[in-house]
């Protein structure tokens, strides 16, 4: 039997929301969107809110520990921290989001300049991330902004220019993502799909082989993501040598 990835093709991570202020005086992270991936917020501590630009314009959810949202590709999302707010993180397609899925609302001369955004979204020097981190999430607020109250004063094109800006700052790296897609969650249902109809047929051989898998939580300092301080785990499926 293949090693079993984990369940859906998902990867997860832990989430602290970040707790610094940005200009605007709101705690929390730097608004983006996933152009394929759709994620999910599981919340296990804390409180605050997902402020949120889609087709249903703007939103603001709260969040309390208990609470689970998932928004689809294409909605711009800003995690708001209240206080203490932590979060499990579900995305689909593992691997796609760290290929390049996603892009920060930055202001208009920035996402449509690569080289520009490259800079702005870099964390350059290691001694300096927490500076950076809070840098780009400023600019990202700060463009945010603007999309949020063109949805509000009912003129979506800012928005519409927005979303075409980010396909087109992705469009050269976006060539591997099939390939991403196929070899992780498509292939996943794959096996899914063959382990059912083997039951349908009477054949239950695939249960003989079954293992105990264990996520392997990255080690040292939590990384700086996109919303705040991040732990990853390898979920590719080795298994509990125990």
């Amino acid at each position: 039997m293949t090693a079993a990835s984990f369940p859906g093709g998902i990867s997860l991570s832990h989430l602290d929301v970040y707790d610094g202020p940005a200009p605007d005086g709101v705690c929390g992270g730097s608004p983006h969107m996933h152009l394929v991936s759709t994620e999910a917020y599981a919340v296990i501590a804390g409180e605050g809110a997902l402020q949120t630009l889609d087709a249903a314009g703007f939103r603001e959810t709260p969040l309390t520990a208990g609470t689970v949202v998932w928004f689809a590709p294409g909605t711009i999302h800003r995690a708001v921290n209240h206080g203490g707010l932590r979060v499990i993180v579900l995305m689909s397609n593992a691997g796609l989001p760290e290929a390049g899925d996603a892009v920060m609302t930055f202001p208009t001369e920035i996402v449509t300049d690569a080289a520009a955004y490259a800079a702005a979204a870099d964390l350059g020097d290691p001694l300096r991330r927490a500076e950076r981190a809070a840098r780009r999430r400023d600019l990202a607020v700060a463009g945010f902004g603007m999309l949020r109250d063109a949805v509000v004063a009912g003129d979506r094109g800012p928005l519409d220019a927005f979303r075409e800006a980010a396909g087109a700052l992705v469009r050269s790296r976006a060539e591997k993502w099939p390939d991403i897609v196929r070899e992780g969650p498509l292939a996943e249902a794959e096996r899914s799909l063959a382990l059912a109809e083997a039951v349908a047929a009477g054949s239950v051989a695939h249960l003989a082989e079954a293992r105990l898998h264990e996520a392997v939580a990255s080690a040292g300092e939590r990384g700086f993501g996109m919303c705040g301080r991040l732990r990853t785990y390898d979920v590719t499926g080795q298994e509990d040598a125990r």
